[in-house]
């Protein structure tokens, strides 16, 4: 939105040099870490406020580590704190024109809303459970099979009616058609070497990627600061290589695939960062609040 708005008051005034700073995706990715940051902190406590009010408290599993039964009654749903530092920056930061952003956002609050549902739950039912197994992988694979789906024909075109075309031709070709080299799985340490995919071996792939890691990022919730931190560093990490696989200079340098458009991800990876070491904040032991499901 930013970046609409600085590219319209450039054409206004010409003169105002300055604003061709949030042309850089870097300057946006530092100010977007910076804003979930300071969104994070200053709205972290009122959230904990809030949760402890509702008596939204962490249910512990009676069969689960005796030690742990000293932190039943901490809020939980801490998440809502991360997603609202991540959504908030990110819209203010990224180019809306840009459908990888989109798509990972849609994922995120997707998975997030599944989550709010499954502590929900948990609170009302007093169910340590939560939603029922089976009902929460239903809705973790539909939005993770959509988006992988899409993201398979996104990687190969640039454009959202090359998409659609791509995927029409998918369909009529009885889903045998096959995904440019750029689609393929690199081997790491050998630059040369990749394996052909295919649309069902990437969709499985990306699948499996995203249901896969927002489980473990549940399973290690409930241990102090023990969640978001493998979150803040693994997101930082694939932010950095989204920017370089968007760079045509980068990815050439670098033997990478170019994607175009790939490297705006940044922007939500860096708010990401800024929103879970905000959250880290109220984390950390003695911890103030957990992240829930």
């Amino acid at each position: 939105m930013l970046l609409s708005l600085a590219q319209w008051l450039q054409g206004l005034y010409p003169d105002l040099g300055f604003l061709r700073l949030f042309n850089y995706i870097t300057f946006r990715a530092v100010m977007a870490a910076m804003t979930a940051l300071l969104i994070g902190l200053a709205f972290g406590p009122w959230v904990i406020r809030s949760l402890t009010a509702m008596k939204i408290g962490q249910p512990i599993r009676a069969y689960g580590v005796q030690q742990h039964l000293a932190k039943s009654g901490t809020p939980t749903m801490g998440g809502v704190l991360i997603l609202i530092g991540i959504g908030v920056s990110t819209l203010l930061w990224f180019d809306w024109s840009n459908r990888f952003v989109w798509v990972v956002m849609l994922v995120t609050m997707g998975f997030g809303a599944v989550g709010w549902v499954d502590d929900w739950r948990k609170v009302v039912d007093k169910n340590p459970e939560g939603m029922r197994s089976r009902e929460k992988f239903f809705w973790q694979s539909l939005i993770g099979l959509v988006a992988a789906l899409y993201l398979a024909f996104s990687v190969s075109e640039t454009s959202f009616l090359g998409v659609v075309q791509l995927f029409i031709r998918w369909v009529s070709s009885g889903f045998s058609t096959e995904l440019p080299p750029k689609a393929d799985l690199l081997i790491p340490f050998f630059k040369t070497i990749s394996m052909p995919l295919g649309v069902w071996g990437f969709v499985a792939l990306a699948y499996f990627v995203m249901v896969g890691t927002s489980n473990a990022v549940n399973f290690t919730d409930g241990l102090d600061g023990l969640a978001i931190m493998p979150v803040v560093m693994v997101g930082s990490a694939l932010g950095l290589f989204a920017y370089l696989t968007g760079s045509s200079v980068f990815a050439r340098y670098l033997l990478l695939p170019y994607i175009p458009g790939a490297g705006e991800l940044l922007i939500f990876c860096a708010a990401m960062a800024g929103a879970g070491l905000a959250f880290l904040w109220f984390n950390a032991h003695p911890a103030q609040v957990f992240m829930g499901d």
